[in-house]
């Protein structure tokens, strides 16, 4: 890569590969050689220009980058074209704004999830904008989240947010389903195919969703600090703040 400081990366089944700099506050676009086919951005509070892009998300369609310090989602389509920005001052229900978001991503359903680090909680919009639900705030008890660092959304809508030294599950109406535990100073989850990535600065867990119990360990032979991690076609990407590292799994 030729990333400064890598925050996030998202792998799209279309064999892309976006990239979040906190550094140059850009946002790359990579084929699966690593050959960098497009990139946008710069500091900035205009479209396409970002302060602190600490998130990516990608599907199909767009390409979802959390802007953590203007406060907002920005919306562009496979080839970094700009097409909207969903603002965390939503005139619609001022009681549910967001502020310094840290991550979000799009269920199968087309529901957005933010993950609103002022407030320690996530909200849940429809992609017109209209919030629908707040999720782990103080009203779901045993399920309250406290510091949440990244969330992820699975195939049948589950909702999986890093919250300290456990993952917390909700369904995709806000009910807290289970707690797993996870390895110490964990700092992202990522969630493709069904395939779950936790990783610290150095280790990386993985569980298959519904088929597994037991979290699968791996200490990757990298020199830098893993930033995220992810398994998509049978092969681990790991995300350093320079680099992309793809290695192959072996049953």
């Amino acid at each position: 890569g030729q990333f400064e400081s890598a925050s996030a990366f998202s792998l799209s089944k279309l064999n892309v590969i976006y990239v979040s700099d906190i550094s140059t506050n850009e946002i790359y676009k990579l084929n699966l050689t690593g050959a960098v086919e497009n990139f946008i951005g710069g500091y900035g509070w205009n479209n396409g220009n970002f302060d602190m892009p600490v998130d990516i998300f990608s599907n199909t369609l767009n390409v979802y980058v959390t802007d953590k310090n203007n406060n907002r989602i920005q919306i562009f389509d496979k080839d970094l074209n700009f097409l909207s920005s969903f603002n965390g001052d939503r005139a619609d229900n001022p009681e549910y704004h967001f502020a310094y978001p840290l991550s979000a991503e799009v269920s199968p359903l087309g529901d957005l999830f933010i993950l609103d680090s002022d407030n320690s909680r996530v909200l849940k919009y429809n992609l017109t904008g209209k919030f629908l639900q707040v999720i782990g705030n103080y009203e779901a008890g045993n399920y309250t989240l406290e510091n949440p660092l990244k969330l992820a959304v699975a195939n049948d809508g589950k909702i999986y947010v890093l919250n300290q030294s456990k993952i917390f599950v909700f369904d995709q109406f806000g009910s807290g389903l289970a707690k797993i535990d996870i390895i110490p100073n964990a700092i992202n989850i990522n969630i493709t195919d069904n395939h779950l990535c936790v990783n610290s600065l150095n280790e990386i867990s993985t569980l298959i969703l519904g088929k597994e119990t037991e979290l699968k360990k791996f200490n990757p032979p990298v020199k830098d600090d893993i930033v995220e991690s992810v398994i998509v076609d049978n092969k681990l990407y790991v995300l350093t703040a320079s680099t992309i590292q793809v290695y192959k799994i072996v049953e």
